[in-house]
């Protein structure tokens, strides 16, 4: 197997941005965005979906989370896709759903080289700490686009701590089913022969 790893640095106005990924690995982070619910998540991510994954971005938050939850999907988003360079020999399609007490969370992907995201839910309260929760749909949709994702998620419960965990979980768990080599494939998983 070749190594699935990329590093992606995006700098912009809003945020100055670092992330290093290995699609392959233990589960293992390193994650400082300055918002401490979302380093939370993305530890999680990695944990559940066994990315190894370093997060470091400097953002503008003294105006609010968004620019930095944002900017960091996408540049994750940028990474998945130069990891998995070709999607040789990838699953490709997955589906989860996590349970996190009350609420539970489902995703389904399609590692298909198109944009679409849909979304079903809502979250039961606005903020967790210093996280907007609304920010975590947004996470996904940018997570997305730019990982060439189809992507459908739902949540429900009434604990808003509980359903974006859930939905991150859900979200890490998916994309391991999805970016594991089936070693029954050498080709692209696509009669086009590529995605």
């Amino acid at each position: 197997m070749t190594d699935r790893a990329a590093a992606v640095t995006r700098e912009t106005g809003e945020t100055d941005i670092e992330v290093r990924l290995d699609v392959d690995g233990d589960g293992e982070s390193e994650v400082d965005t300055g918002v401490g619910f979302f380093d939370h998540m993305l530890d999680a991510f990695a944990k559940h979906g066994l990315f190894d994954l370093t997060v470091e971005c400097d953002g503008d938050l003294e105006i609010d989370d968004h620019h930095t939850v944002e900017d960091v999907a996408i540049t994750l988003g940028q990474a998945f896709t130069e990891a998995l360079d070709d999607k040789r020999g990838i699953v490709r399609y997955a589906d989860r759903k996590v349970p996190l007490d009350e609420a539970v969370a489902g995703v389904v992907v399609d590692i298909s080289g198109r944009p679409y995201f849909e979304f079903d839910g809502e979250f039961s309260q606005p903020y967790i700490g210093d996280f907007t929760s609304h920010m975590a749909e947004h996470f996904a949709m940018s997570l997305a686009m730019n990982a060439g994702l189809t992507l459908h998620c739902e949540v429900s419960g009434d604990n808003a701590h509980h359903e974006v965990e859930a939905l991150f979980k859900a979200l890490a768990r998916s994309l391991d089913d999805a970016t594991r080599i089936d070693e029954r494939r050498s080709d692209t998983p696509s009669t086009k022969g590529q995605l």
